[in-house]
C-alpha cells in the first residue's frame, strides 16, 4: 500500500504548482494551517543545497472534528501534509493517505472518515 497519491506536474516550477495546489485544497474544503519550506530551512540550520522542497499543512475542519471526537489523540497525525517536490521535468505533488496513515488505529468509524479524506485529497492532487 502506498502512504502517498502522488502526481508530477511536468515543466511546471514549484511557484506555480504551490499556487495550484492552495488553490485545488481551497475548491476542496481545506485550509493551509502551516507551511514549511524544507529547502530554505535546510540551507539556514545546515548550509545544505536541496531542490524545492514544500510541506502544505492542510486541514478540513468538518473532517477534523469528526475523527477528534471519534479518536482524541488522531491529532497526532493531523494536518494531512501535501508535499510540493522540484524533480526533473517539473514538480512532484504528494499528499499523504489518510487510509495508510490510520490504519494502526482499531477504530472501524474512523477508518470511514480516512477513505472520505483520501477521495477528497485524490481529487485535490488530480486537480493541482
Amino acid at each position: 500500500m502506498s502512504y502517498t497519491l502522488t502526481r508530477l506536474l511536468a515543466d511546471t516550477p514549484i511557484d506555480a504548482a504551490e499556487e495550484r495546489a492552495r488553490k485545488a485544497l481551497a475548491d476542496n474544503g481545506f485550509g493551509v494551517l502551516t507551511e514549511i519550506d524544507v529547502a530554505a530551512t535546510m540551507k539556514k540550520k545546515l548550509d545544505k543545497d536541496m531542490a524545492g522542497y514544500k510541506i502544505l499543512g492542510a486541514c478540513n475542519p468538518n473532517m477534523a472534528w469528526q475523527a477528534i471526537g471519534m479518536e482524541p489523540r488522531v491529532g497526532a497525525m493531523l494536518p494531512c501534509n501535501v508535499i510540493l517536490r522540484a524533480v526533473e521535468g517539473g514538480t512532484e505533488v504528494s499528499a499523504i493517505d489518510p487510509v495508510a496513515s490510520m490504519a494502526a488505529i482499531p477504530n472501524d468509524d474512523l477508518k470511514s472518515v480516512a477513505t472520505q479524506v483520501r477521495d477528497m485529497l485524490d481529487k485535490v492532487v488530480q486537480a493541482v
